[in-house]
């Protein structure tokens, strides 16, 4: 048995069980993947994958069981690799965050100025999605930590930590009637206006949706996106007014917009950071960390991530 066999096996199940589309993420051929595998499922003594032909359809009882020791010998190879890292190149290595555009665009800058001027040797890499993509990268190890408001805590293999609370603000455009309001906002108010705001999947979402709901109320919202800026710059065409991330409004840059406090509507939302729990963290990484959650140094850390592990 060897470990290419399983980043094959592992790899397949990965793309949806599309061996082409496995082979040519691993820079490979296809039939060198079948014959790895095939090689493996004799030396198993049982049948890892069903096929109609060549083409793979499914998944076997045991090869399930089997897909998921690989996942977790792989990941532990990572580790090992990761550990002789720490002691042999000490200041050197590969850094990768998976989060979403508002906590890269907003929240991340100061974080990641200190984090390179601290370690200008470590190769730092942001990618960004969805937080069901980001939670995925950091799932499947193409990514060391993941940040995100929603989506992290639905996977157990990651910890998910707290790193700050946030509310919301809806931005209007200079001299909108919202803005010379001589009372507080409301609900009602908003929802007479066309309404720009986050895609579904992100930003705490889930959190407007409700408030409307509870009071009965059916905003119309015309544009959803997954982008701050996007909203922003709708709004200021005048296609509606938006709700945001408080973070998200910067006065020196956002001239043309007025921004409305609207903390007392809306429940706050808290961004986690997610690590897989079985995953060795270099002590770079553990500084990230504390520099974006100065409360999470790495005692905090570690000590969440073993009790997690436990409870698992």
């Amino acid at each position: 048995m060897k470990l290419q066999q399983l980043r094959y096996l592992v790899e397949v199940a990965k793309q949806g069980l599309n061996v082409s589309e496995a082979a040519e993420k691993l820079h490979t051929s296809q039939p060198g993947i079948s014959k790895q595998i095939r090689l493996l499922e004799d030396e198993l003594g049982v049948q890892i994958f069903i096929r109609n032909g060549k083409r793979v359809v499914d998944i076997t009882a045991p090869g399930r069981e089997i897909l998921r020791i690989a996942e977790r010998i792989l990941m532990q190879s990572r580790n090992l690799k990761r550990i002789g890292e720490e002691f042999v190149n000490v200041e050197g290595g590969s850094l990768i965050i998976a989060t979403t555009h508002t906590q890269a665009r907003y929240a991340l800058p100061k974080t990641i100025q200190a984090f390179m001027q601290r370690y200008p040797k470590v190769r730092l890499s942001i990618k960004q999605g969805n937080p069901t993509q980001i939670s995925e990268m950091v799932v499947d190890g193409t990514a060391d930590i993941a940040i995100a408001t929603e989506g992290i805590d639905h996977y157990p293999e990651l910890a998910t930590l707290d790193c700050y609370s946030w509310n919301r603000i809806v931005v209007v455009p200079n001299g909108h009637p919202l803005a010379t309001l001589q009372r507080l906002i409301t609900l009602e108010d908003i929802a007479t206006w066309p309404l720009i705001t986050y895609d579904f999947a992100f930003a705490g979402r889930s959190k407007i949706n409700r408030a409307f709901e509870l009071k009965h109320l059916n905003p119309n919202i015309v544009l959803t996106a997954i982008d701050s800026d996007v909203i922003k710059t709708y709004v200021g065409l005048g296609l509606g007014i938006g709700i945001l991330a408080s973070m998200a409004y910067e006065p020196e840059r956002d001239t043309q917009l007025t921004s409305i406090d609207v903390s007392h509507l809306f429940e706050p939302s808290t961004t986690h950071i997610g690590v897989r729990k079985d995953a060795y963290l270099r002590g770079y990484g553990y500084d990230f960390i504390e520099l974006f959650a100065p409360h999470l140094n790495r005692n905090v850390v570690q000590a969440a991530l073993l009790c997690e592990a436990q409870e698992n």
